[in-house]
């Protein structure tokens, strides 16, 4: 009995000794499987990207395509890993994560940048794009290389922008038809010092609330209202606790694709020319997707929800434009005279 006992252990013991040799990297010959957390740009590069809305808007599906494109240019050498929905950051510490390298690539809205680079407010003023051409050239001239330029001093590099739409007003509380129907309610907004003077010239109050946390807001009652482009009131349902909308496109959300500065300088040369090409094709893709998204989501939101929508008339534009008129001249000294007198061509050409 002991004689067989005694085979078993040494029998035991060989078969540990030989799992311990193939799977001990030191003494195993297969080779090492690839890690995803990268220590350098000699195995498969994971670039992580982060962003706070949902996966079937347009930056949702934007970020998706931009993936896809990445790891077929590069031959499989770059991997682009999609967080949506705040899983990993929410839009209130995206940009330090960013700025610090704990993500490599974002896509926040123009007002959380101008946090940190207050010339961003450019992007909140009023009524300061009125059609989606005048917005892609904004994108593509000088004001969006201005802005892409005050970055870099903050470890951000910005590589393009993405559209998603006008913003609407809407509100549980009453129709937003004219400038005193928003007088004693409280709006949600992203930070913004403009965008907090644009409640306070209506008579509305404005406080600062993360995405993610917007739909709670509206249906607890702690704000009234809101202002949003169409395919996030639709894809987050704010529908379901809001009663009124007015179709105002006094604003306009769009998003900066940045990246970290210290992880793109690191980058080869060659697959940043691959990544830098598919961002254009996504660009080019996106931005006309934001325009049929919207339009298609408005009709949506027309045939299931309730809500009563108001489309904003002439009249009634020039009349919310009177009363924000005087935001241009109080935020010059902060977003600079160069791009708010930009701003002012393009109201011009654009029919402002």
């Amino acid at each position: 009995m002991r004689r067989l006992l005694g085979t078993m252990l040494v029998i035991l013991i060989g078969l540990v000794a030989a799992v311990a040799i193939g799977f001990y990297p030191t003494l195993s010959s297969a080779p090492a499987a690839d890690d995803d957390e990268q220590q350098g740009f000699d195995r498969e590069i994971v670039i992580k990207f982060s962003h706070v809305v949902a996966e079937n808007t347009p930056k949702g599906l934007a970020a998706q395509d931009f993936a896809r494109r990445v790891y077929q240019k590069t031959d499989q050498r770059v991997k682009v890993e999609v967080f949506p929905n705040a899983v990993l950051y929410n839009d209130t510490d995206e940009v330090d994560a960013l700025m610090n390298g704990n993500i490599q690539m974002i896509t926040p809205a123009f007002s959380k940048i101008s946090q940190y680079v207050p010339a961003w407010q450019a992007f909140d003023l009023p009524y300061a794009f009125l059609t989606d051409q005048a917005v892609q050239e904004a994108f593509d001239g000088e004001i969006g290389e201005i802005l892409f330029k005050k970055l870099k001093s903050k470890n951000m590099i910005g590589l393009s922008y993405w559209s998603n739409g006008f913003k609407q007003m809407t509100s549980a509380r009453g129709p937003l038809i004219h400038p005193a129907d928003f007088k004693g309610q409280q709006f949600r907004i992203m930070p913004s010092d403009v965008l907090k003077a644009q409640f306070r010239l209506f008579g509305a109050k404005a406080v600062a609330i993360p995405f993610d946390e917007v739909y709670r807001g509206l249906e607890s009652g702690f704000v009234d209202g809101g202002e949003n482009a169409i395919s996030n009131i639709d894809s987050k349902k704010f529908y379901q606790v809001q009663k009124y909308m007015t179709i105002s496109n006094h604003g306009y959300l769009g998003y900066a694709v940045l990246m970290n500065k210290d992880y793109w300088d690191k980058l080869p040369d060659d697959l940043k020319g691959l990544i830098s090409e598919a961002l254009k094709e996504t660009t080019e893709w996106a931005n006309q997707n934001a325009v049929v998204m919207n339009a298609r989501q408005l009709q949506e939101i027309y045939d299931r929800s309730m809500m009563q929508i108001h489309i904003q008339t002439p009249e009634e534009r020039r009349e919310w434009m009177r009363v924000w008129e005087p935001i241009y001249e109080e935020f010059e000294g902060v977003i600079g005279k160069d791009l708010i007198d930009r701003i002012r061509q393009l109201q011009k050409k654009y029919g402002g």
